[in-house]
């Protein structure tokens, strides 16, 4: 009898990321679920799903993170990796402590490019495997209030594109997704509850993790969750920089959350 296929997940203790672990599950993969918090309730959850689960906690942001997450895999080959870690960071940038917007740098960007080569390379080697990297649809808004984070999902947008080219010709798939604005913890991780955005409507992150999850298995390049978010990624490209930035102001200046 095969060994089931194996898939990692990190930024699995919630949101987007545990709701994605949840799908392959139930699709039969084994999982390695990985965050920066404990992952106990997450990991009981996964459990119950008839798979194997093994759950590290880890600050990705760093070589030896990485490197722990990756051991956790006992050798087996990695058949799905979906690259979900990340952390947001609000208020105005000259507010903002160097040590609190280089970890936001070291975790989206660092970090998720530490594990995908690692694994990418493994995956090529093999002939086959599928990648799953969450950029956001702020990659294409100059970001107000949110410059950094915006910053960071600006290169990760563009990074996977790319990365998919590269491997166009083997068989292995990189997929981009961009979600907007999710009922996740991560407007209260950026300190963010006294925003417009942050009080506003959000999409359910279930929702979003399976727009992704089937993106991914049908290896498509990237793919937007929403129509709403879709129209704003248009409209961003549309009318540039400048009008972009002063309406993301309007969404997340601190003090703009509506009474």
């Amino acid at each position: 009898m095969s060994q089931p296929k194996l898939a990692i997940v990190t930024g699995a203790s919630s949101g987007i990321g545990l709701e994605i672990a949840k799908l392959a599950a139930s699709d039969g993969y084994d999982l390695v679920v990985a965050a920066d918090t404990p992952l106990v309730d997450a990991s009981a959850a996964l459990q119950g799903l008839g798979v194997e689960v093994r759950s590290i906690e880890a600050d990705l942001a760093t070589a030896a993170g990485v490197d722990q997450l990756l051991d956790a895999t006992g050798g087996r080959p990695i058949d799905v990796l979906v690259a979900n870690a990340g952390h947001g960071l609000g208020r105005a940038f000259l507010e903002q402590e160097p040590r609190e917007w280089r970890h936001v740098i070291e975790t989206n960007i660092t970090g998720t490019l530490l594990l995908v080569q690692h694994v990418a390379r493994d995956m090529v080697a093999r002939g086959e495997g599928k990648m799953l990297i969450t950029g956001s649809i702020a990659g294409h808004i100059a970001g107000s209030f949110q410059a950094v984070y915006n910053g960071t999902k600006a290169f990760i947008d563009s990074f996977a594109d790319a990365l998919g080219n590269e491997l166009k010709d083997t068989d292995v798939t990189v997929t981009c997704l961009k979600p907007g604005a999710t009922d996740t913890e991560f407007f209260e991780r950026a300190d963010m509850l006294d925003t417009k955005v942050g009080q506003g409507k959000k999409d359910d992150p279930a929702d979003v993790a399976r727009t992704g999850w089937e993106a991914m298995k049908a290896g498509k390049r990237s793919v937007v969750h929403g129509l709403m978010n879709k129209m704003e990624v248009a409209a961003a490209k549309l009318l540039g920089g400048g009008v972009s930035a002063e309406m993301h102001r309007k969404e997340a200046e601190p003090g703009t959350a509506e009474a």
